[in-house]
């Protein structure tokens, strides 16, 4: 018996099946550890010793698999084809050696770019060793994050209060966002003008040329500047007669692109099913892993991480049998087509993403998959195929023709093109980013036939005035196009890097655009001041590629390290010295459009409109940066940063608008504006209740009736006919929701808070505790034994959990000690496994924590959580 290792249980589960009775495949649910989330896990004084932690669901199936091994003759480390497969392989032998199990038993790697039974029996006949290159990479990897994360996101916490985090990658790609929307910021719009004339052969067929030079003069694009020019230029072709000058007809031929890489699969999937990078991963990963086709298991595509843009010898075979069979002799191409890599740093020396067999054409699996897959794999076939058929013929007409108007000459272009054969866009054509313009952008189809020398008539004359537009906002396709064209990233690490930003609101999404928030601004500008280097995009392109050396095994990984940390950590060092008016006269200057937006009646943006003499600036308070008067505290002035830099309403509300009394108490409700925005207040003093303004609420469509509303709330809807207890509605940190007896459910809007009658609350908190803890579909345990009621009310029970028994009461679970009889358990000594793990004892005090060992105060390092709590573990799955 072999003992074969994958990533996944899902292709444990196939592969097993590919290999026979002689092999148990067993799964590492991805990486079996990691550095924990916590200062101390990589020491650079101790030559970057690294400190691996193992979770609890990790070391039950390391455990599995040691016990595996223990009885078998040899162990297959089958897990992905790119750095982290690698990197887990090597992680999971390591952590055999030290338990022993493995003795002088053979260990090799094995790596299969597909998962169909071929592939897997191929890939097991000629095994390897673990590629210490490659590994040496992922540590000096994991090693670089780990520091630069580590040392910098605390120096952001102490100068930028609000700031979340840094990340060598994420912060580069948060530069590009913020970056372009300076550009948009500082973009001056130009007037300019076009003119074209509506023509009409002998024959009666019509046709639009544009101008493209008069006065003796080539007309380059937006060359003509103003009304007045447009006017002058319009009369000359009113009054002109029309003759062609030339007709040139030439053949063009289009070549096909490569099959997907990583980044192209994301770009084309964002723009032509609307996927994000992080669902397009998901998808492919499912494809990847395989679907049930006839009772079998089989893998639709290749690996989805990927550099690669060749295909394996046998798939090319396989796609120009297939055009044959399905488009016909004339698109396949004499020779096969090859393709070499033009990114920047490009590596993952395997595979494009192809179908693994392309005849399982998208018609015949489409009943096999649900409708995402099925347009991914789609999308990916006909990429796939198209990349080995014939090129499209097409026929570009290009048509000079001569205005005369009196002596006065124009001259004017029409441009038009036809496919003569449409070759590999029979299959697939490519889509366009948005933003983006091509060669042929400005052709408008078919020609009539128009011959040299003819007479034209005119039917109009058009002239159109534009104005020159802003580059446009990133979407997560162009934002990972460009960060491949820089060489930062990896293909695993897009989608991760975009989600990063998204959930560190840093960014936000609207209409497919990627907006840089204020917080993520703020946090690019004081790197760009202070850290200049490590957000510029060659340092961080340069790194990868001496990641990249060090996997081909030309460089030492250490070397690199210390390379690096010697000079970031003086400058972590220097950060120490900065004061926060340096931080914040710097930020006031990068900012300036953000922080002072320009005013419509054109006065100071940086004098405080209150006070009339105050200087506005930027503040930092405990959530994070605002603007603020310099005549504080006798002018309160306070404005939240906005992403759009808006300014109107925060001015506004500065006065507290009356809104009227509430009936209840008398107090006057007041809308006011503070840093964090706008909120309603009833009353004054520092005892005056508040409610900040729920997302989605605007300023002005507030009145007495819904400020009434918001200021009262949690709002009771009625007892909870099984328990007796109130069950309330109110609005948290985390959105609408239902409180009952201490159990939280989810509200999907805001408005259900003020609407929600008890049936229906009653429904919810029922959907919610069928889910079961986190709501994932799981529900609680039931009640092996009840023991009795706790001094401060409520059961205590026995329960059979997922990991083995343990005793309830309410929100508090203390696990019953190895080898306890469930049935035997009394009530005091439950209630001494409560008191133990924190609940309260029948004094009603909890139970007082131990005291802290003092320590010593090191400076940037963040202070960290026991155990392995302190960071969920960032496991390597298919998003």
């Amino acid at each position: 018996m072999n003992v074969v290792v994958v990533e996944s249980p899902a292709k444990a589960k196939t592969i097993n099946k590919y290999l026979g009775p002689g092999y148990k495949v067993l799964a590492s649910f991805g990486h079996v550890r990691d550095l924990p989330a916590k200062d101390g896990s990589v020491l650079p004084d101790q030559d970057f010793e690294m400190s691996w932690e193992v979770d609890t669901a990790s070391q039950k199936r390391i455990k599995d698999i040691a016990d595996a091994v223990k009885g078998s003759d040899g162990l297959f480390l089958a897990t992905d084809p790119d750095r982290e497969g690698e990197a887990i392989s090597w992680h999971v032998l390591d952590l055999l050696k030290k338990k022993r199990v493995l003795g002088d038993m053979p260990v090799k790697r094995v790596v299969f770019n597909a998962i169909t039974k071929k592939a897997v029996l191929d890939a097991m006949a000629v095994p390897r060793d673990i590629d210490v290159p490659l590994v040496d990479a992922y540590l000096a990897r994991r090693a670089l994050d780990y520091l630069f994360g580590f040392n910098l996101s605390p120096v952001l916490w102490r100068k930028l209060p609000g700031a979340r985090s840094a990340g060598r990658v994420q912060s580069v790609a948060l530069r590009l966002v913020c970056d372009r929307e300076t550009e948009i910021e500082r973009f001056i719009s130009e007037e300019y003008w076009n003119l074209s004339t509506l023509l009409r052969t002998p024959r009666g067929d019509e046709f639009e040329a544009r101008l493209v030079s008069a006065d003796g003069k080539r007309l380059q694009n937006r060359s003509i500047k103003t009304g007045e020019d447009a006017s002058r230029l319009k009369a000359l072709l009113e009054g002109a007669s029309y003759s062609v000058d030339t007709v040139e007809a030439k053949p063009v031929k289009r070549n096909p692109g490569p099959p997907f890489t990583t980044s192209t699969l994301q770009q084309a999937a964002s723009s032509n099913l609307g996927f994000n990078a992080s669902r397009t991963m998901q998808v492919a990963q499912k494809l990847y892993e395989g679907v049930d086709i006839g009772g079998e298991t089989v893998g639709l595509i290749t690996y989805m991480r990927t550099d690669g843009v060749q295909m394996a010898p046998e798939a090319v075979d396989g796609a120009r049998s297939a055009i044959k069979d399905q488009f016909g002799e004339r698109y396949l191409p004499e020779k096969p087509r090859f393709y070499s890599t033009k990114a920047k740093n490009a590596q993952e020396a395997h595979e494009a993403i192809r179908p693994t067999d392309f005849n399982r054409s998208p018609d015949k699996v489409r009943r096999h998959l649900d409708a995402d897959q099925a347009r991914l794999y789609e999308l990916i076939w006909k990429r796939g195929i198209a990349s080995q058929m014939a090129s499209a013929e097409i026929e570009r007409t290009t048509v000079e023709i001569l205005a005369d108007n009196g002596g006065q000459k124009a001259g004017l272009r029409a441009v038009g093109s036809v496919i003569r054969f449409d070759g590999f866009l029979g299959a697939y054509m490519d889509r366009r980013e948005e933003g983006e313009k091509g060669e042929d952008d400005d052709e408008d189809g078919r020609l009539p036939p128009i011959g040299a020398n003819e007479r034209l008539d005119k039917s109009r004359v058009n002239a159109s005035q534009h104005f020159t537009e802003p580059p446009p906002r990133y979407s997560e396709a162009s934002l990972i196009k460009k960060m491949e064209e820089l060489g930062i990233g990896r293909p695993s690490t897009y989608a991760a890097t975009l989600k990063t930003l998204s959930d560190r609101e840093y960014v936000t999404m609207e209409t497919r655009k990627l907006i840089p928030q204020a917080k993520g601004r703020l946090v690019t500008a004081f790197l760009e001041n202070f850290f200049t280097k490590y957000v510029e995009y060659d340092f961080t392109a340069d790194l990868e590629e001496k990641l990249d050396r060090i996997s081909a095994g030309e460089l030492d990984w250490k070397h690199v390290l210390r390379e690096f940390w010697q000079d970031f950590f003086s400058q972590i060092e220097d950060t120490k010295e900065l004061r926060v008016t340096h931080v914040l006269d710097a930020l006031n200057e990068a900012l300036a459009p953000l922080v002072f937006p320009k005013r419509e009646d054109g006065s100071d943006p940086r004098i405080c409109q209150v006070c009339g003499t105050g200087q506005l600036s930027l503040k930092l308070g405990k959530y994070g940066a605002f603007v603020g008067c310099s005549n504080y505290p006798e002018c309160n002035f306070t404005r939240q940063l906005s992403s759009d830099g808006a300014e109107a309403d925060a001015s506004g509300l500065n006065e507290p608008k009356a809104l009227g009394a509430d009936p209840m108490t008398g107090e006057e409700l007041t809308l006011r504006s503070g840093r964090f925005g706008p909120y309603i207040q009833r009353g004054e003093g520092k005892d005056a209740k508040r409610a900040s303004l729920p997302k989605g609420w605007k300023p002005e469509d507030i009145d007495h009736e819904k400020a009434l509303a918001l200021i009262n709330l949690p709002r009771d809807i009625g007892k909870h006919p099984e328990s007796g207890k109130m069950i309330s509605a109110g609005i948290g940190r985390y959105g609408p929701f239902l409180l009952h007896d201490g159990t939280y459910a989810n509200l999907e809007t805001v408005e259900d808070v003020f609407s929600v009658g008890l049936n229906r609350a009653v429904t919810v908190l029922a959907e919610k505790q069928s889910k079961g803890p986190g709501g994932r579909g799981r529900g609680t345990p039931a009640a092996l034994k009840t023991l009795g009621d706790h001094p401060d009310g409520g059961a205590i029970t026995v329960r059979d959990g997922r990991y083995g028994p343990y005793v309830n009461w309410g929100k508090v679970n203390a696990t019953l000690p190895k080898g306890k009889d469930p049935q035997a358990v009394t009530l005091e000594e439950a209630m001494a496994l409560i008191v133990e793990k924190g609940g309260k004892a029948a004094s009603g005090k909890k139970k007082p924590a131990a005291k802290a060992t003092p320590k010593t105060k090191t400076a940037a390092k963040p202070k960290a959580k026991s155990t392995a709590k302190a960071a969920p573990k960032a496991k390597k799955t298919g998003t």
